[in-house]
Parts: C-alpha cells; structure tokens; sequence
C-alpha cells in the first residue's frame, strides 16, 4: 500500500510541472497566438542554470556556485527569460508556421550544445552533484517527496492564479485581440510586437521555473531531457485539455502523463519483446495519434476557451 502511494506521489509530482509548463505554452499560444516549438530549450535552460547555480563543485563543467535552493530557481527562470528575449528580437516578426520552424530549430541546437558543450553543462553525461534542499534533515524517503510534492503544488497553484488574474485583466485583453487581429490592435495604437514579447518572455519564465523543478526533483538533468519529444507531450497536454483554458492546460497534463506512463507500464509487459524494443516509438505514435486524433474529434479540447461577454456587450447583443 505505502508503494502505491509512493508512486501516486511521484506521478502527480511530474504531473504538476508538467502542467507548470502547459500552463506557460497557454499563455503563449492559447492566449497569443505564438507557436513555439522550442520549449524545451526555455526548460532546459531553467533546469541546466539551476542546477549550475546551486550545485556542488564537479570537475570539467561550469558549476559549483552553491546558490541557496530558492535563489538558485530564481536564477534559472531568470536565464531562460533571457534567452527567450533574445530569441524572440530575432524570431516573433515571423508568423505561425515560420514562428514555428525557427523556434524548433532554437530547441534542437539548445540540445546540440548541451550534448556537445562538455565545459559548459557536462555534455553527453548531464550535471550531477546537485544536493536536493533540506535532503540532510528529510532524508529521500517517502516524506521527502511528499513534502516536494506540496512545494510543487504550491507554486503550480500560485502560477495558475497569477495567469488567471492576468488573462482576466486589460492585458490579457489585448493578448487575445492581437492574437485575433493583429491589424486592427495597431490601428489602436497598439505595439503587438512589444506585447508579444513580453508574452513570449512571461511564459518562457514560467517554462524555467518548470525546468528547474524537474531538475531538482531527479537532481540530474542531460540532454536526453531535452529531446523535442517533451515539445510535443506539452502541445499534446495542451491541445487535449483546451487552448485558451487554464484549468483545460493542467487536466490534459495529468490525463497525457498518465495516459504515456499507462502505456509505457502497458507495452513493458504484455506487447510481445519484438514490440517492446521500440516501445519509446510507439509511444510517439500514440501521442501523434491523439493530437491528429483530438484537433478532428475535439478540436477545442476537453475544456474550450471561454469568451468574456462585458455587460456592455450583452446589452448592445439584446438591442
């Protein structure tokens, strides 16, 4: 019983930055229209730096500052906002698909230099030496992870009414009307491009925090982390749960998570061994086969984008 439990902890932890993450994409494509199709370079750069920040010294790679835990997070959201300021000057004048590529191919040389750049992040073998916070008077047990699972929860929680409250105010207004006419924002006087950057960063901040959780949960993090496989789990999450729709972002996390986990455990032990040799391609397959699948049957998702009607609106809807 204690085992299960341990495992439904250790699966909602995930879970919850997983969700961490979708919530982050929907700001940015569910409320701005940016596709972006690097989102693991924004996490990995939050997990990389905050494990190099508050790590133990190691020999052969950059590290070993020994930052206090929280200040360590900090710095790795603080990174990964810088990188998506850099590459958003040099890519959100592109448009959906072109936005799209360019963003993806950030993402794929992010894992080339994490993989080959040894100096920098250990390259191939990841970076180790991370001393997970309040280890030496918790211990790794069960009551450790418990406890991480709540501190997770937390900041999930305060994330999804930070977005909330951001979505529902004047700016988040404006994020939805340039996502829907762009042309006629800037007739406004409106700067989409300021306002799209800004988006663009906010939610790349947010991917860092989620990065830097998952790092200090494994205490490990490697370029096998940041595989563009995660891009596409978090687009799936995203598009099953409802674009548009915080609480739709964190339910298609925990039902993709589980349902990849699921069929994982699935193919391990009934598939036959020829099939269990390429479970991790078959599992692609049945992620690319919901997405197809969800944008034909449901293309709203599970939870679909509420429209705010102001009493202005109805009012002049009735006349």
């Amino acid at each position: 019983m204690i085992g299960i439990i341990s495992y439904l902890v250790f699966f909602a932890t995930t879970a919850s930055i997983l969700a961490i993450a979708v919530l982050a994409l929907n700001l940015q494509w569910g409320n701005a229209g940016l596709f972006n199709g690097g989102i693991v370079a924004f996490f990995g750069a939050g997990a990389y730096a905050t494990l190099i920040l508050g790590g133990t010294e190691q020999a052969g790679h950059l590290g070993g500052f020994g930052w206090p835990y929280l200040l360590a997070l900090v710095g790795g959201m603080v990174v990964a906002g810088l990188v998506a300021w850099v590459v958003g000057l040099l890519t959100l004048r592109l448009r959906h698909d072109y936005l799209a590529i360019a963003t993806f191919g950030v993402a794929v040389a992010f894992e080339n230099l994490m993989r080959n750049a040894e100096w920098l992040a250990g390259g191939a073998k990841g970076i180790r030496g991370f001393e997970r916070p309040l280890r030496a008077h918790l211990g790794d047990g069960f009551t450790y992870n418990l406890l991480f699972f709540a501190f997770v929860l937390l900041l999930l929680l305060a994330t999804y009414v930070f977005l909330e409250r951001l979505v529902a105010s004047p700016y988040g207004r404006l994020l939805r009307a340039i996502r829907e006419d762009e042309e006629a924002a800037r007739s406004l006087g409106k700067n989409p491009a300021r306002v799209r950057l800004a988006a663009f960063i906010t939610g790349s901040v947010i991917l860092g925090l989620s990065g830097g959780l998952y790092g200090t949960f494994y205490a490990f993090v490697s370029p096998q982390d940041v595989l563009p496989t995660l891009t596409f789990q978090i687009w799936a999450m995203l598009i099953v749960g409802g674009a548009g729709n915080n609480r739709g972002a964190i339910f298609g996390a925990f039902l993709i998570w589980g349902a990849w986990t699921a069929s994982g455990w699935a193919l391990s032990r009934f598939a036959p061994v020829e099939v269990q040799l390429y479970t991790g391609s078959v599992q692609f397959i049945l992620i690319g086969t919901v997405i197809v699948g969800m944008l034909m049957w449901r293309p709203q998702g599970f939870f679909p984008e509420k429209l705010v009607v102001s009493q202005r609106g109805r009012a002049a809807t009735k006349a």
